[in-house]
């Protein structure tokens, strides 16, 4: 699968299981233990899905200053 396509992908289920983890724990049903766990688990999914937001903000930033200056070329991840 093409990197673009499996950040895409990737991106798309954090967001997902994030949300599934907000309803389970809005439940209220969980043991503490439980709770911390899916806690922790929506903690690192907030991060990647934070980390991917960051880089469409960054390639969004380059393409208006290519823009400017009325050059577009292809992004290139680090």
């Amino acid at each position: 699968m093409p990197r673009k396509q499996a950040e895409k992908v990737d991106f798309e289920a954090s967001l997902e299981q994030l949300s599934q983890i907000v309803k389970v724990m809005e439940q209220g049903d969980l043991s503490l233990e439980d709770a911390l766990k899916y806690f922790e688990q929506g903690i690192k999914l907030t991060h990647q899905c934070q980390s991917a937001l960051q880089k469409a903000e960054q390639k969004v930033k380059i393409l208006m200053e290519e823009n400017k200056e009325g050059i577009l070329e292809p992004y290139e991840d680090e």
